[in-house]
């Protein structure tokens, strides 16, 4: 009986030929990556052990993301304990060049690593074919000092993608119809695994979309064979894989779902669930206050190219405030370059430096009670976004967009024809 990708994966990391799902193995990691969030009271812990070291800071990546720049005194002294520790100990620190989980897969992640993060949607790292998961402080410490950890193998999922997703479609719809599909626990503890001749017409930044959002299914990792796509990325990025994993056709998986990409049409997730998703269509005419494009999940060049495309020769509704947020600060010089950001300035946007912004509701652009959020971030959960009775829709790029310049949800080919 032959292995799944994240099998292989985590056999290769416990020293193991083989694993089966429900086994318990102690693993190597490759990468620990921690963020603003969490990681200052890693290091009080840190502290308070008999002999505290770290077993190799090579592995070790930490950014400042969350709330950059600092919001308040508090966070300041947070940033500040984070920085000094990186600095006494050479550990390899990013402070206002971007989220976390895009500067991991611009400059860090490699086909057929393990990677612990502090953060739950490390998952996007199977985006590269490598097995990214998120953990807490305590797990990330003992790893940090020892250098391993356990994992329980995962079951997997296989989702097979089949066809292309239709003009105005994007891999952001594709995932939300997919967790609206299978639910908010439907992946509990499981590696949701795509595959199929649908995968090739994905772009990389499609991929990390679909897979970022995969923990929102309850999934323990998300991976993706690491096709050409995917290795010209990395060629692009200056990396080398460490390992090309794909199953084997006799691998076992808890159950396999076909998907039609024709199929899939603009969605949206409704307040307060991920797994709330309805076509954009049944929301049309939702009045909104606020829209925001960034964040992990889509802050990326090809997000800020396609609002772009929809924003030129229209403007932001006049009662709304639309936040343009690049996810690291490659991208937003890139879309200076492109004059992308003229656009959106000149349409009345408000662009912000590269950080999670208000996809983690603690910083700059929440929102206040009553008031309602479109947003490409991770999750709409009651208060994710600011006040506990405001009220967050998630949706794509594009979506975002359209919504913006209507002043309540829309659809981009439902927008009015540019004045001439």
């Amino acid at each position: 009986m032959g292995m799944t990708m994240a099998e292989k994966i985590i056999a290769a990391a416990a020293g193991e030929t083989c694993v089966r799902a429900g086994e318990i193995h102690t693993v190597e990691l490759d990468l620990l990556m921690s963020n603003d969030g969490t990681t200052h009271l890693t290091i009080d812990m840190y502290h308070k052990l008999a002999h505290p070291r770290i077993a190799d800071v090579s592995k070790l990546v930490w950014v400042v993301d969350h709330n950059m720049p600092s919001d308040s005194p508090k966070t300041a002294a947070s940033h500040k304990k984070m920085r000094d520790f990186a600095r006494e100990h050479g550990i390899t620190f990013y402070e206002g060049q971007g989220v976390c989980h895009q500067l991991m897969m611009e400059r860090h992640v490699r086909p057929g690593q393990l990677i612990f993060g502090a953060d739950s949607h490390t998952c996007a790292y199977g985006a590269l074919g490598a097995f990214g998961t998120g953990v807490g402080c305590t797990d990330y410490l003992y790893a940090m000092v020892t250098g391993h950890s356990w994992v329980m193998v995962p079951e997997s999922l296989r989702f097979c993608l089949h066809g292309r997703l239709r003009p105005g479609v994007t891999a952001r719809d594709l995932i939300l119809t997919i967790i609206g599909r299978i639910g908010a626990n439907g992946a509990n503890y499981k590696a949701m695994e795509f595959t199929g001749e649908g995968l090739a017409t994905l772009t990389m930044s499609d991929r990390i979309a679909i897979c970022n959002l995969c923990v929102e299914a309850g999934a323990k990792t998300a991976l993706m064979p690491a096709d050409q796509v995917a290795l010209d990325y990395l060629a692009a990025h200056g990396r080398t894989p460490k390992a090309v994993y794909t199953s084997d056709p006799d691998a076992v998986y808890a159950a396999t779902y076909d998907i039609d990409l024709g199929e899939i049409v603009p969605v949206v997730a409704k307040p307060h669930f991920v797994d709330q998703v309805v076509p954009a269509a049944d929301c049309v005419g939702t009045p909104i206050d606020e829209a925001f494009l960034g964040s992990c999940n889509n802050g990326r060049i090809e997000d800020l190219r396609a609002a772009a495309a929809i924003l030129e020769g229209r403007h932001v509704a006049e009662r709304v405030r639309f936040l343009v947020v690049p996810a690291s600060a490659d991208v937003h010089l890139q879309a200076m370059e492109e004059g992308l950001i003229e656009i959106f300035l000149r349409a009345g946007a408000i662009v912000m430096n590269a950080n999670c912004s208000v996809c983690w509701g603690s910083c700059q652009g929440v929102i206040g009670a009553g008031e309602t959020l479109i947003s490409t971030g991770t999750r709409n959960f009651k208060g994710r976004a600011g006040h506990k009775d405001s009220f967050v829709y998630l949706g794509s790029a594009e979506t975002v967009t359209a919504s913006a310049i209507a002043g309540e949800i829309t659809t981009a080919d439902r927008l009015p024809p540019r004045e001439v």
